[in-house]
């Protein structure tokens, strides 16, 4: 069975720093896409962040971009989001998945296929 779990959600101040892991297992990172996504209090859940483990490229969403940074370890089969200078409005539950990723000129798309469970991350002061 194909498991993603996500981990490092708290409470972090403005201007903070905070790590998200998400260590996947029943499937290898290598030549995988893994994502970031968050689901805001009664909002819709959206996009953040991606990393195509086939070439190493690496996808932000406009709001956390210069901010986030998303990357994997394959040996540990673990993908990471740091959240650099997180603001008020990114607290949210943070998600990670697996799924199949494609890009068409500057946009780009993740379709997952498996979920992790969130890892809930509140900034405040």
């Amino acid at each position: 069975d194909v498991q993603l779990q996500a981990s490092g959600g708290g409470l972090v101040q403005p201007g903070g720093s905070l790590r998200l892991s998400c260590t996947v297992s029943g499937l290898t990172l290598d030549r995988r896409a893994i994502g970031w996504f968050r689901q805001a209090s009664g909002k819709e859940r959206e996009r953040v962040s991606v990393i195509n483990n086939f070439d190493g490229k690496t996808y932000y969403e406009d709001s956390v971009a210069g901010r986030f940074a998303i990357s994997s370890d394959v040996a540990k089969n673990t993908v990471y989001l740091e959240m650099n200078g997180p603001k008020p409005e990114d607290t949210a539950v943070y998600y990670c998945a697996a799924g199949t990723f494609s890009t068409f000129g500057s946009s780009w798309h993740l379709r997952p296929e498996y979920w992790g469970q969130g890892t809930l991350v509140t900034v405040s002061s």
